[in-house]
């Protein structure tokens, strides 16, 4: 399907007016005070599994030892850049003569260029099955995160592009700018070599001016639909030829300028805007004209702050804004975005440190994305993967969770169009989107898998060990508080005391009345660990719990 007509069935206008029929269904009030409630171990919890994917019992030891104020401070560093992905293909299919075909197994191949489909293939899956480790070995920041999120409001697809550099640059650039400045970043992005495949910026010429990513920076990435009155047609065509003479460099993977190719008249840009560009035509005209349309665009300072403020809003708080969030968190921070000069981090940095943010109202309320799902679970109950130097089984396993959020319908790389995925954007269902008579099933066979039998490739196992995440828990031979400490990790919402019991007694203490049945057999395991008898009882009991928990509704949310 064509990305317009994908979009034009995809998309609804007027977002305020629809949203207004969810009027007085959340009754949230609360707005951008700094948060001064409790501090335990179901705050830190929310904010990490809203800033990171999951919360692992030692990221909530660590952030609890901090204020608020501190630990959100903390989240808000971006990582070190990472080193690149390697080549953890073979030369199959790759035809003669390819540069590709130079590479060793386990070098990099992101400095070389290659025009070949099937190198560029499994670069791609490398790639992906890279980024997807990098998810799980995170460090203690909101820096992957908020690549996914830009990667989502930047959308680009691999399969219609198909180069493994471009796709390395993309993930690149987000990971750099994750945290700065929004223009700037909207700039990179403008000159990035994926965006310039996908919405054919390459071929973006003074003879044929092609509009595709003229609207989107509009459209999706700065203005937003919504506003009245807004950009006009006239001004995708005038924008469009802003940007004619950008090409890429095939030989190298860079992006030049050819003033040849760029239109050097005069654009003007309808009364929304009113602005004349100059055109120029000398070596630097690209730049000069770029920088003069963003500056335009820009300059519609409370239509583009809004906008990306209630992008990130959705992502990090809650998918329906009603009027009190609308005036209480949106329209401030919105302010502060525009006078800050579009930086990004004190936006972050105000928002999760407010009252608003840990409201009760907006903890349990996401669905988790399959990303968010897949991660989270393999980093919260620590799944041990291969070593990055045993590489061919690395990006076997992350490949292969990395497919499994694919199969949910969370394809990293490849977003279903141009406006990412809709589960982020599309009214009415939101997040509901994620789950489904489709994805349902997939994702309790995914836990179910790791909790139970593990998944195994090439001798090599990626399992839930349940007893080894059990003894990380303050007080596991006690059932009450084992199942306490645990389900902090696991749920944001709360289990019922009734429910508990329940599942404790037909679980750990199968259908026995004395919580000295769980806590001798557990006792019996850690005094006599060489004993597999001893071992297997809490195992099995261990596995059945953790499998019905993420078996139960609960744990789809975040």
């Amino acid at each position: 399907m064509d990305r317009r007509d994908f979009l034009l069935l995809k998309r609804k206008a007027n977002v305020p007016a629809a949203e207004s029929s969810y009027a007085g269904l959340r009754r949230i009030s609360s707005g951008l005070s700094p948060y001064a409630g409790a501090w335990t171990g179901a705050e830190v919890s929310h904010l990490l599994k809203r800033t990171m994917f999951g919360a692992k019992k030692a990221d909530i030891d660590y952030f609890r030892s901090m204020s608020v104020s501190q630990a959100v401070d903390a989240l808000l560093t971006v990582s070190p850049a990472p080193p690149p992905p390697i080549k953890n293909y073979d030369n199959t299919g790759i035809m003669g003569g390819d540069p590709d075909l130079s590479i060793a197994e386990g070098a990099t191949w992101v400095n070389t260029p290659s025009e070949d489909g099937e190198a560029n293939e499994k670069r791609i899956a490398s790639w992906k099955a890279w980024w997807l480790s990098l998810m799980l070995n995170q460090d203690r920041s909101i820096t992957e995160k908020l690549v996914l999120f830009w990667h989502h409001h930047f959308a680009t697809e691999t399969n219609m592009y198909m180069n493994g550099i471009a796709a390395y640059q993309h993930y690149v650039l987000l990971h750099r700018m994750a945290l700065g400045n929004f223009k700037q970043l909207v700039r990179g992005v403008t000159l990035d070599l994926a965006m310039l495949r996908y919405l054919n910026g390459f071929l973006n010429i003074k003879d044929a001016p092609d509009e595709n990513y003229a609207r989107e920076l509009q459209e999706l990435f700065t203005l937003g639909k919504e506003n009245n009155p807004n950009y006009t047609e006239e001004d995708v065509i005038a924008a469009a030829r802003v940007l004619t003479g950008w090409t890429i460099d095939k030989t190298t993977e860079t992006v030049k300028f050819d003033p040849a190719k760029h239109d050097a008249n005069s654009k003007t840009f309808s009364s929304f805007y009113g602005t004349t560009i100059t055109g120029r035509s000398d070596a630097t005209a690209g730049d000069t004209e770029l920088d003069d349309l963003l500056t335009m665009i820009f300059n519609k300072k409370v239509e583009v702050s809004e906008f990306i403020i209630r992008k990130l809003y959705r992502w990090f708080c809650y998918y329906i804004i009603d009027a009190d969030t609308e005036r209480n968190v949106i329209k401030p921070l919105a302010q502060l975005f525009r006078d800050g000069n579009w930086e990004i981090k004190p936006v972050l940095s105000t928002l999760f440190k407010s009252e608003h943010f840990f409201d009760p109202l907006n903890q349990g309320c996401l669905i988790k994305g399959p990303i968010d799902l897949t991660v989270g679970l393999c980093r919260e109950f620590n799944v041990q993967f291969p070593a990055a130097t045993d590489y061919v089984n690395a990006y076997n396993m992350w490949g292969f969770v990395q497919q499994q959020a694919a199969a949910m319908q969370q394809d990293i790389g490849d977003p279903p169009g141009v406006s990412g995925w809709p589960a982020y954007y599309q009214l009415p269902q939101f997040h509901e989107m994620w789950v489904n008579s489709y994805t349902l099933p997939k994702r309790n066979l995914f836990s179910d898998l790791l909790v139970t039998m593990g998944y195994m490739r090439d001798n090599v196992m990626l399992q839930i060990d349940p007893v080894a995440f059990t003894k990380t828990l303050p007080n596991p031979g006690d059932p009450n508080a084992l199942i306490n400490d645990a389900l902090i990790i696991m749920y944001r919402v709360p289990l019922s005391a009734a429910a508990r019991q329940t599942i404790k007694k037909q679980i750990l203490l199968t259908n026995q009345d004395d919580d000295t049945y769980w806590t001798s057999a557990w006792t019996r395991h850690i005094n006599n660990p060489g004993n597999d008898a001893d071992y297997q009882v809490v195992r099995m009991r261990l596995q059945s719990l953790y499998k019905y928990f993420m078996n139960l509704a609960e744990y789809q949310l975040s």
